[in-house]
């Protein structure tokens, strides 16, 4: 008479055995639950063995189960179906608890992100890991699944990046500046002609920034100076041309106007928009929902 088992049938076992009883044959149970066969025959041997009775019977057609292997079959399937349960709501739990992934560019960070994910609320109720990019890593890092959500600069005719949609935020534009004590400061208002001859602090050339300027400057057949200097973020332009009391293009919710004025340029403009960047498809959850509004609140705010 066989001993009774010295343990319970873990999940493994379980789930072992249901499969190859659907599936009718070891080669179509192993390549379901992605193992080799011959490690699958060894899984429902232990499990036998652990029983002390026969669960399948082996043919050349495939495998059936056994009178015994019916009513283990016939308890492990509901106990299989409660454990896929748990473990989505476990996966719900650990989304729940986990920090959103937000990806955002230099300018949006600089013009509302920063502070609209470091209020004392925010840190209460909702946990943001932020990564700062430029406009195409951030795409990326969405696209890739490695951020949850990102904020970007629109880049209008540009080829569109697949894995990734996009969703209006607030207006922006690039615009020419200066600092409080550079002549143009009085004028406000220059000729175009004037702007393109002027070297300028301008951000690098993978910023979105330089790109929108270079697209509407290439659709007009226009052609301006040499940089003056190249800086790395909004804010690095900016102690830049103030340092060299020079004029740069950033975009126009960066700026500082304590110490910058903005300069239009007769026949000339840069717009663009900031969007929110989520994966192609999906819905997201109720943390970056709830990010996405915050989000928003704050790019409003942007133009009152």
């Amino acid at each position: 008479m066989p001993h009774p088992p010295t343990r319970t049938p873990n999940l493994t076992d379980l789930r072992s055995l249901v499969t190859a009883a659907d599936s009718g044959t070891l080669g179509r149970a192993s390549l379901r639950l992605r193992i080799s066969q011959p490690a699958l025959s060894k899984r429902l041997q232990a499990l036998e063995q652990l029983v002390g009775v026969e669960l399948l019977e082996r043919s050349p057609r495939g495998v059936a189960l056994t009178p015994a292997g019916r009513r283990l079959y016939e308890q492990a399937r509901p106990l299989l179906d409660q454990a896929r349960m748990l473990d989505t709501l476990v996966a719900e739990l650990r989304r729940a608890t986990a920090p959103v992934r937000l990806a955002a560019s230099h300018s949006a960070s600089e013009a509302f992100v920063t502070e609209a994910t470091a209020t004392p609320d925010a840190v209460e109720h909702l946990a943001v890991e932020l990564v700062i990019a430029n406009s195409l890593v951030v795409r990326t890092l969405v696209a890739d699944g490695r951020a949850d959500l990102g904020v970007a600069p629109s880049r209008e005719g540009a080829t569109p990046q697949p894995g990734v949609r996009r969703l209006p935020l607030a207006d922006d534009a690039i615009v020419c500046a200066v600092p409080r004590g550079h002549p143009w400061a009085q004028r406000r208002r220059i000729r175009q002609a004037e702007f393109l001859r002027t070297p300028m602090v301008v951000r690098d050339p993978s910023s979105n920034a330089r790109w929108t300027v270079d697209a509407v400057l290439r659709r007009r057949g226009l052609e301006a100076a040499p940089p003056l200097a190249q800086a790395p973020t909004p804010a690095a332009a900016q102690r830049e041309a103030l340092r060299r009391s020079a004029p740069l293009l950033a975009s126009r919710h960066v700026l500082d106007p304590q110490f910058f004025v903005e300069i239009e340029v007769d026949g000339l403009a840069f717009p663009r928009r900031f969007e929110l960047v989520l994966p192609a498809s999906g819905e997201p959850p109720a943390a970056v929902r709830e990010l996405m509004d915050r989000l928003r609140e704050a790019a409003g705010a942007l133009s009152r």
